[in-house]
């Protein structure tokens, strides 16, 4: 191996290695015997023996010339380079007489690998390189565990707020975060390379879930009924398929409990009424040939058998609220699971949705003290044919409306107004339900992939899902090209060229995971071609996924601009999405890659984004003078606008952030039915993702309910559990006296009027 070494390395045999104090030189000369050195030097005050090496932990250890001589031998290995024992005798001795000469009972780590690396670069730079490298590596983990160690003592004793969904009291939770925590600097230390890490460091992009990344996918549309077909394996056992609805809630919640955990982000069940219509059907059955069997007449029996079926979707609903909302996953949070519902038009599906609802507009709690919980996001599927006056589905049309009064859920979603979601729907009837609370999934055809292959392909979306979201600080970009007197959409290049390569090594790295990561999608047909071996690579899968540029704080854009908001103006920041979506669809047609435009709901971002800016660029008003910055392309929730206003403001930019937005309105109408009704129907016209945005407020100890109270009025206690909105989903602003909010978005909630 020596011929591997470079050529302008003097050889050990025609140089002396000289020490002298903590500092060394290397002069030619001809070879001398081991232990040459030690005779040049006056008479050592200590023995090597007597020598302690103190360690980067404070410990100390004997000094042992033998674990210098390992340490450079697997240096050589990692340069191809293999020294002789000659060599290493002679950088032994020159590590031993170096030592001697420090007259030091106790050295430190440090000035250890000194000498060693003095000794090496003489021999050879390639292995001295090495040799640094590696002592810089275990001194960059050291830096690396410290800041775990930090976040981990925030964690354990005063909590964390950055993800509303986690209960960082619970001990599972804790570990969970800290987890995270380490995993986010692995991915940090070994995924990013320096600019991107400055990028990051400074904040003119996020990428989001640096925790999970190198695990696993993002948000999902889960193919439930694809898994629950013919029977699955999970945690290697048999699961037959239900034959009763009863059972399907029971498994369908496993699944979900089970696949959910083995991703982040959002984890959407479509269109579950029909997925559970044909176990309803089965225990309907069932139930009525039992009550014939006992004598009961044809009509009773039918009459009785449905009263049954009922009973069971309303235990059925009311034990999934239970379990999402109280079970967290093994990664330490509830998992963020949504379910699609509304379209099925037969007895079994209606009753799905219409019992569905009046679950969540009851409530659960105690008896007179209830109060909707958080999971599953419900999301209404809005046909205007089925769900209008006089249409099949009118009454549970109306039965949402009553539902989103009392919870703010259902949102609702445009599949006959304008726009990208409905123009699928209107084309090919295929739904594409949001991942979680606001993303959604480009288009992939059967056969064509990205484009369709004839005018008979088929796009696909249930069993899809995301890789990742990267996000851009827009107005910060836009400071730092005006800083240095740059074009602002060249630095904007810059950033989103960064996201893109990102995005490509992302694709990559998860493709070389092997389907074992999560059973349940990709080998019992959760996701779409879902039916690999455990040991096979998910790359295949992978072409289907989406992969999203986000943005934030598109208001304070347009203020950083012209000092006007989007309010006031907005064509600016109109120009730079138009832009942006231009760019990201160049890089998908090079690259081959499903990429989307996201508007980001910002959560404990909207707080870093300001610190981040004011580091970099101070105080600007409007721009980082509050504590928190705009949710993606929403007006500033302090615009004294109406809901109408809203609308039609926010209507502008509808169509340029296809994979990820939702529309929000704050409805300061009580609980008026009618108007909700209105302002519904009209975002369906306008082909939105629609919530009801409302400030629900539930006394702990009467039980009274109201709007926006801080203190009952009927009992005067404090004791209130509150639920807001987060951004596209619920949250608790306050419970038991505390809340799961950061500062930054508790603030914006104070600041909130027409949001």
């Amino acid at each position: 191996m020596k011929e591997l070494r470079d050529e302008k390395v003097v050889s050990i045999e025609k140089t002396r290695l000289t020490p002298f104090g903590t500092g060394f030189s290397a002069t030619s000369a001809a070879s001398v015997p081991i232990g040459a050195e030690l005779k040049a030097i006056d008479k050592p005050k200590y023995e090597l023996k007597d020598i302690k090496i103190i360690k980067k932990d404070g410990t100390k250890e004997e000094y042992d010339i033998r674990k210098v001589v390992a340490a450079v031998k697997k240096s050589a290995a990692r340069m191809l380079v293999e020294f002789s024992e000659d060599e290493l005798r002679n950088i032994s001795n020159f590590v031993d007489s170096s030592v001697l000469k420090m007259n030091l009972n106790e050295i430190e780590i440090f000035k250890m690998h000194c000498i060693v690396e003095n000794a090496l670069e003489v021999l050879n730079p390639k292995v001295a390189k090495s040799y640094r490298n590696y002592r810089n590596y275990k001194i960059d983990f050291v830096d690396m565990l410290d800041k775990v160690y930090q976040e981990s003592q925030k964690i354990m004793y005063i909590g964390d707020k950055e993800n509303s969904n986690a209960d960082s009291a619970l001990v599972s939770t804790k570990r969970s975060l800290i987890f995270n925590q380490l995993n986010k600097e692995l991915y940090k230390k070994f995924f990013l390379t320096v600019p991107e890490l400055q990028a990051i460091r400074d904040g003119y992009i996020y990428i989001h879930d640096m925790s999970a990344r190198r695990d696993t996918m993002n948000c999902c549309l889960f193919d439930v009924a694809n898994v629950l077909k013919d029977g699955f394996e999970m945690g290697n056992l048999w699961y037959n398929e239900p034959k009763t609805l009863e059972v399907a809630f029971d498994v369908i919640g496993d699944i979900v409990m089970a696949a959910a955990s083995q991703q982040y982000g959002g984890f959407t069940v479509p269109e579950v009424d029909k997925i559970l219509a044909p176990y309803a059907k089965k225990t309907y059955e069932k139930r009525y040939q039992k009550y014939i069997d006992l004598g009961i007449s044809t009509e009773k029996a039918k009459t009785e058998a449905m009263k049954d079926v009922e009973k069971d979707y309303h235990d059925g609903f009311q034990g999934w609220e239970y379990k999402f909302n109280t079970v967290a996953s093994s990664r330490g949070d509830y998992p963020f699971i949504t379910v699609t519902m509304g379209l099925g038009t037969d007895e079994f599906e209606k009753m799905a949705s219409r019992v569905m609802l009046e679950v969540r507009a009851g409530g659960q709690g105690k008896k007179e003290n209830k109060k909707p919980v958080l999971f599953p996001k419900i999301v209404f599927l809005y046909d205007k044919e089925l769900h209008c006056k006089g249409g099949k589905l009118e009454e549970l049309f109306n039965a949402g409306i009553e539902c989103s009064k009392k919870a703010m859920y259902p949102d609702w979603l445009s599949l006959t107004g304008e726009g990208y979601v409905a123009s699928i729907y209107k084309k090919y009837k295929k739904v594409i339900s949001p991942m979680g609370c606001r993303a959604f999934l480009s288009p992939w055809f059967e056969r064509g992939g990205m484009t369709p292959a004839d005018n008979d392909d088929k796009p696909v979306f249930v069993g899809r899902f995301n890789i990742g979201a990267i996000s851009l600080h827009l107005p910060m970009i836009y400071a730092k090209a005006k800083k240095e007197g740059k074009d602002f959409y060249e630095v904007l290049d810059y950033y989103l060229e960064m996201i893109r390569q990102i995005h490509i090594r992302t694709y990559d790295y998860l493709g070389e995971m092997r389907a074992s990561i999560n059973p349940l999608a990709f080998c019992e047909g959760g996701f779409y071609g879902g039916h690999l071996g455990i040991h096979d690579k998910i790359k295949p899968l992978l072409k289907a996924a989406t992969a999203s540029f986000g943005i934030t704080a598109l208001n304070e854009l347009q203020e950083i601009h012209n000092q006007k908001s989007l309010v006031e103006d907005g064509q600016f920041a109109l120009e730079v999405m138009e832009y942006i979506n231009k760019k990201v669809v160049e890089f998908k047609e090079k690259d081959g890659n499903l990429y989307a435009i996201y508007g980001t709901p910002a959560e404990n971002l909207c707080g870093l984004q300001v610190k981040q800016f004011r580091k970099k660029y101070g105080q600007v008003n409007k721009v980082s003078d509050r504590g928190y910055v705009s949710n993606s392309f929403h007006c500033h929730v302090s615009e004294n606008i109406g809901p109408i206003e809203k609308q039609d403001l926010e209507k502008r930019f509808w169509d340029l952030l296809n994979g990820g937005k939702i529309q929000y309105v704050k409805y300061p109408v009580s609980y008026n039915t009618k108007a909700i009704e209105i302002l519904v129907k009209r975002a369906m016209d306008m082909g939105f993702y629609e919530g009801v945005n409302l400030s629900l407020a539930y006394c702990d100890d009467c039980g009274y309910q109201e709007l926006e109270m801080d203190v009952c009025p009927k009992c005067g206690s404090k004791n209130l559990t509150k639920i807001d909105r987060m951004n596209g989903y619920l949250s608790y602003s306050r419970v038991k006296g505390d809340t799961r909010l950061n500062e930054a978005k508790m603030e914006e909630i104070k600041d909130r009027v027409s949001m």
